[in-house]
């Protein structure tokens, strides 16, 4: 079976596990930063299987430069849309941080 094979290429920015809807930087971010092991990360995500991991490792250790890029730029995407959210959250956190407030207010 061709490497490729066990992914979707939706995007450039958007490739998942063939038949899931995990995308990649799902599992090389526990295997990059966590430092987390193959056996650990399929123990972490039951659905996917010990196979598909190291495919997803493996496919990372071919296409490092490229895969290196798509790993940081969705970095930086889940921190610009985390600055967002802090800066314009929604009704429902604003919301319960009002009651938090109002009840640290009694204690």
């Amino acid at each position: 079976m061709q490497l490729e094979n066990y992914f979707e290429f939706l995007t450039p920015y958007d490739i998942r596990l063939k038949g899931t809807r995990i995308g990649i930087e799902t599992i090389l971010y526990e295997y990059i930063y966590h430092h987390q092991s193959p056996e650990t990360i399929a123990n972490i995500y039951t659905n996917l299987t010990l196979e598909q991991i190291y495919a997803t490792i493996l496919y990372f250790l071919q296409n490092q430069e490229e895969i290196t890029q798509y790993m940081t730029d969705w970095l930086n995407y889940c921190k610009e849309s985390e600055k967002q959210q802090n800066e314009n959250p929604p009704e429902y956190i604003l919301r319960l941080r009002q009651i938090k407030a109002e009840r640290e207010k009694i204690l």
